[in-house]
């Protein structure tokens, strides 16, 4: 009687935390719209052209009297919204530990994020402003969002299902990225046909994300709970902006190799970041492609980091997921050594490029975030997950720089795409000095059979 209690009690579990899981991968399903359509497609062109409907004759325009060049207000606008994020994911995070309400906050960064998504709508005519405000505060809060999320991976998941879980939610925002992404550019292309203008087009696109996040975000939120903080002693004020960053920082010394490791993904996931915004350049102005050939590629990339974060996820069932990273690594640097000896005006082969970018792009993040939970400190997971997500979006800059400076030095975009291959190379090198076990061990978290 007793055994089958608890067989029963183990059983419920299983099934509460399944359920658990499930709702999880949707909060990715739900903001990952936000990132394809209207960050990487969307919104640069079309909020630069607004912006330059409202510049003076010498292209200007001049938010709260600081003169800025019509075509730079889009990066500066992403750019403050990073500024913000990092200020904000820090006193978040810690607010969460320490309360243990994590729901609450990602409900707010969810609603925050589509309700500013949702109102690009209005970005009509010469409303540039209106555009910079809601880019800055839909970027920040979806990065304070995909932090909170982030957190819960450790708590949803034990060790040895963490890989799989974590590649499933990557495959999920992926997959919803593609599907919102083909229906947006059916709408977009067919606009006359739909009787719409093209600046209506582009509106209703950028408003069907954040209506997108909003609907599907009630899925995670309905299906996470709230754990008590496992933090003990009395409950500590929260520092604001810099302070709160710095206490973050200080607090992660006590743990030198999860340091270590952040260090090894800045280095590589800087990388990474930097193909994926620079692929497009490379492709136009190095290549002569068209924008719907760069954009049939940004389809490409979705639907195949699908299957690769699927499948990285299972080799490191096998290998372990230091192992596999590693591994993505290599090929990185072997897609980026392929991608200098593209032909021009050739793009069969572009899609090549991108296919392979897709099929490792997924699981090398995928991964690393679930290596990176288990290197978290009971009762820190969003504080240290701040720290990680500011790895991934505020530090992501000195690629852009050495891609531009090669390109500067040499006039060659060839040139510029295989510097970058260095943040794969230093990347391994870093990673593989991390005793990924040790480092387990000493966060306090029990070790994984394979890792």
């Amino acid at each position: 009687m007793g055994t089958d209690t608890v067989r029963a009690g183990s059983t419920d579990e299983a099934a509460d935390r399944r359920r658990e899981q499930r709702g999880w991968y949707f909060y990715d399903w739900a903001c990952s719209v936000y990132s394809t359509s209207v960050l990487t497609v969307f919104l640069g062109p079309y909020l630069t052209s607004v912006a330059k409907k409202a510049a003076d004759p010498d292209g200007y325009v001049h938010p709260l009297g600081v003169p800025v060049r019509a075509g730079s207000f889009f990066a500066y606008s992403v750019s403050l919204s990073v500024i913000v994020a990092v200020l904000v994911m820090p006193l978040v995070g810690a607010a969460a530990d320490r309360s243990g309400r994590k729901k609450p906050l990602l409900a707010a960064a969810a609603y925050t994020g589509a309700a500013a998504t949702t109102g690009m709508f209005f970005l009509g005519g010469d409303r540039y402003l209106l555009g910079g405000v809601l880019l800055v505060v839909a970027n920040a809060a979806a990065a304070v969002g995909t932090m909170l999320y982030n957190s819960y991976l450790p708590q949803i998941a034990p060790p040895e299902e963490r890989d799989a879980v974590s590649s499933k939610g990557w495959a999920f925002g992926y997959a919803a990225g593609a599907l919102v992404l083909v229906a947006n550019l059916v709408l977009y292309t067919g606009h006359d046909s739909f009787g719409l203008s093209e600046s209506a087009a582009v509106r209703i696109c950028l408003a069907s994300a954040g209506l997108w996040w909003g609907a599907f975000a009630l899925i995670p939120l309905r299906r996470l709970r709230d754990r008590r903080s496992r933090e003990e002693g009395p409950p500590e004020t929260t520092a604001p902006g810099f302070r709160q960053l710095a206490a973050t920082v200080r607090g992660m010394r006590r743990h030198p190799l999860t340091l270590a490791f952040l260090l090894a993904y800045l280095v590589y996931n800087d990388g990474i970041q930097t193909v994926i915004s620079q692929a497009s350049i490379y492709g136009s102005e190095e290549l002569g492609l068209g924008q719907s050939t760069l954009i049939a590629a940004v389809l490409l990339v979705q639907v195949l980091a699908v299957a690769g974060a699927l499948a990285l996820g299972r080799i490191a069932r096998v290998y372990g997921a230091k192992r596999t990273i590693l591994g993505s690594l290599v090929a990185w640097a072997v897609v980026l050594g392929a991608g200098y000896f593209l032909p021009a005006g050739a793009p069969v082969w572009f899609f090549v490029l991108a296919s392979g970018i897709g099929l490792v792009l997924g699981g090398s993040q995928a991964l690393s975030r679930s290596l990176f939970s288990h290197l978290v400190p009971p009762g820190k997971e969003a504080e240290y997950f701040s720290a990680y997500e500011m790895s991934d979006r505020g530090m992501s800059w000195l690629g852009p720089l050495l891609f531009g400076i090669t390109y500067q030095v040499t006039g060659s975009y060839r040139d510029a795409i295989i510097s970058l291959v260095a943040f794969f190379v230093i990347g391994f090198a870093l990673l593989a000095r991390v005793p990924v076990r040790r480092a387990i061990s000493d966060a306090g978290n029990p070790v994984p059979e394979r890792i």
